[in-house]
């Protein structure tokens, strides 16, 4: 691994090319905070793909990735005079230390050189937060500071961000919820809500009233997405499993359609079965070669 001076040298040649670019490259030049931020959705997206297979290789060339997306923001936002990448760091770290009064003081926040705890200033009174042991802990005191900060949100479910994908907001609204005491207190009672939002969807779907059968359809949902917070399974990751999972089933089923010489459209849902159960087979033979 590098030194610390090597991962500062390094940044700064990323900074002084991007600078460079900024200045004589065409395409570079036309950039906005408009026209990167499509960019900047996908290449986060291809960074989740990477972490999801555990790519080592990609994670660290879509971190790259996404790192030259903020330094540009923050280029564009230095020759608009209102901010540059000094100032993302500095307000990113001292919101890390105003978080963490377990780790540091809140005399610390905008110290050149923050000194952790035990140290604080004479004079000064301990942090009523100082006491965290857990990781819960830790989110708990980590929601009531965002409550406090002058600039933080003005609600508990205020920083859930409206454009986040519905099944990670789901989960994030539920996550910050029990973060302030509004929570199942036994597991296990989540499922009979679950059950009752099941039962009231197929009362709608019976009776054909879409519209309704549409809204208890997001309340079923909602409470599987709990049900998975309680458990601590997450739910767009478990998805995504079984994304890739029908994907890869359902690719074995064509490949074999094809040798067969027989198009998908002409199988049986019986011949479609009898491959789909090949593939979990084989999947379970190399399930068990890896182990």
């Amino acid at each position: 691994m590098h030194t610390r001076e090597e991962k500062m040298a390094a940044f700064g040649r990323l900074l002084d090319v991007l600078d460079n670019l900024r200045e004589k490259c065409p395409w570079d030049k036309k950039q906005t905070n408009e026209s990167l931020r499509p960019n900047t959705i996908e290449e986060t997206f291809e960074l989740a793909d990477a972490l999801m297979k555990a790519d080592q290789p990609n994670i660290c060339k879509e971190l790259g990735d996404v790192l030259l997306h903020v330094c540009f923001y923050a280029r564009i936002g230095s020759e608009k005079g209102e901010f540059d990448i000094a100032d993302v760091c500095d307000k990113l770290t001292d919101k890390l230390i105003f978080r963490h009064p377990h780790i540091y003081h809140p005399s610390q926040v905008g110290a050149p050189e923050p000194r952790p705890l035990p140290y604080q200033p004479e004079g000064s009174s301990d942090s009523d937060m100082q006491g965290a042991t857990t990781a819960q802990q830790v989110i708990e005191n980590w929601e009531q500071i965002k409550l406090k900060e002058k600039d933080g949100n003005k609600s508990v479910l205020a920083g859930v961000p409206d454009a986040l994908p519905s099944l990670i907001k789901a989960y994030r609204i539920q996550d910050k919820a029990r973060n302030v005491g509004f929570d199942w207190e036994d597991a296990g009672d989540v499922w009979d809500k679950v059950r009752e939002e099941l039962g009231e969807l197929e009362v709608e779907l019976e009776k054909g009233d879409k519209e309704n059968a549409l809204r208890e359809f997001g309340d079923f949902l909602f409470s599987v997405i709990n049900a998975g917070r309680l458990y601590h399974l997450n739910p767009d990751t478990a998805l995504e499993l079984s994304n890739r999972k029908f994907i890869s089933r359902f690719n074995y089923i064509e490949e074999h359609s094809i040798k067969m010489g027989k198009p998908l459209k002409d199988m049986t849902l019986g011949e479609m079965d009898q491959l789909w159960n090949e593939a979990k087979s084989k999947e379970k033979e190399e399930e068990i070669r890896n182990q």
